[in-house]
């Protein structure tokens, strides 16, 4: 009896094969900064180490695809930008301040972890001169898709819709980042941070 031929699975591409690196190196760059090795990057991705050196041409490049990884807004623009308008605008921001967050962390934790083992000065490829570039970038479009979710309410705002969508970001930053010290408390909810922002810090009828 023949013996059927065994199908391999189609190869990666060279850009597919970066992305499958990049995904399974962003934890392992947070957790360990500059110190972690390609071999361990290549352990957890399921493949050898040359593999790594196919379409990468060092580790320092890798690590700057990890940093503009991180920096990327893609995702939590798609996932604004997704959030229909006709809920009620607590409901967005809460969506969105969910996406926001989980951003900050990712991109928090990978530069930091860089920064913290000595490599917070180097710049990144494609003619930005810092990290910071690339984050400044990606914190205008956010905002902007940010802005859009006031658009129902828009005549209603005692100040342009960017304005606003700057301010509920300066909200999310501190939420993620408090005041340090021994005293500091725990975060509040965001459905608690959501309703200050939106209906001010006095309460209804409480005199002025």
């Amino acid at each position: 009896m023949e013996q059927k031929r065994r199908r391999r699975a189609p190869g990666m591409s060279p850009p597919e094969r970066r992305e499958m690196i990049v995904r399974t190196a962003l934890p392992l760059v947070a957790e360990h900064g500059t110190a972690v090795t390609t071999g361990q990057i290549a352990r957890a991705a399921g493949i050898g180490e040359a593999t790594i050196f196919r379409v990468f041409a060092d580790k320092e490049e890798l690590l700057d695809a990890c940093v503009a990884e991180a920096l990327r807004g893609e995702h939590v623009l798609a996932e604004i930008e997704a959030i229909p308008l006709d809920q009620p605008l607590p409901a967005r921001l809460a969506e969105a301040a969910a996406a926001v967050e989980a951003y900050l962390t990712r991109m928090g934790l990978v530069i930091g972890a860089l920064h913290a083992t000595g490599r917070g000065g180097r710049g990144l490829p494609g003619g930005r001169d810092h990290p910071g570039a690339g984050r400044e970038n990606a914190m205008t479009r956010t905002r902007d898709a940010l802005a859009d979710l006031f658009e129902p309410e828009r005549d209603r705002l005692r100040l342009p819709a960017e304005q606003i969508a700057s301010l509920f970001m300066g909200l999310l930053f501190t939420r993620s980042r408090p005041p340090g010290g021994p005293e500091t408390p725990d975060p509040l909810p965001v459905d608690d941070y959501l309703d200050v922002f939106l209906h001010g810090a006095l309460k209804e009828g409480a005199p002025e």
